[in-house]
Formats: structure tokens, sequence, C-alpha cells
């Protein structure tokens, strides 16, 4: 799905924790796809285990308030990995 190193200009600003993160989960990602785990399942199960943990840290109104936000940031490619800024 992604590799670490394509992502890692989005994420220069943060922390080194959440680049270790992104690290994890890159690999991850790739050991589940060599496993043949369906991508869709694969994306579902991390939306939804990201989503829960939110929820559990802060609460479901801060987060449905936040994921309000998602179509916007989408639609604006926010989410896009290999976009191309012109």
């Amino acid at each position: 799905m992604f590799e670490y190193s394509s992502t890692k200009s989005l994420f220069e600003r943060e922390d080194e924790e959440r680049q270790l993160a992104l690290q994890y989960l890159a690999e991850a990602w790739r050991n589940a796809d060599v496993e043949g785990v369906e991508k869709e399942a694969l994306a579902h199960a991390a939306l939804f285990a990201a989503i829960a943990t939110l929820v559990e840290q802060y609460g479901e109104e801060p987060i449905a308030k936040l994921l309000e936000k998602l179509p916007g940031q989408v639609e604006l490619g926010e989410y896009t990995v290999d976009r191309t800024i012109q």
C-alpha cells in the first residue's frame, strides 16, 4: 500500500515517535500484503483500530468532530500519498 520512504516528507516536521510509528505500520502493511491479506480488509481494520484508540483516549464526541473534517481533507488530497503538487 505505502512505503515509508514515500511518505516520510509528509512527516518531516512531526516528532520522531510518529515517524517510528509510521515505519512500524508500513512494515506491518507489507507483511500482511505478503501474507495475502486483502488491502481493503487491512485498511478497514487499521481505521477501526485507529478510531477506537482515539475514542478510548479522547472520547466519542471530540473524535466524531475530528472525523467530520475528513471528507474535505480527502477531497483536498491530504491523504493522497502519490500526489503531485503544482
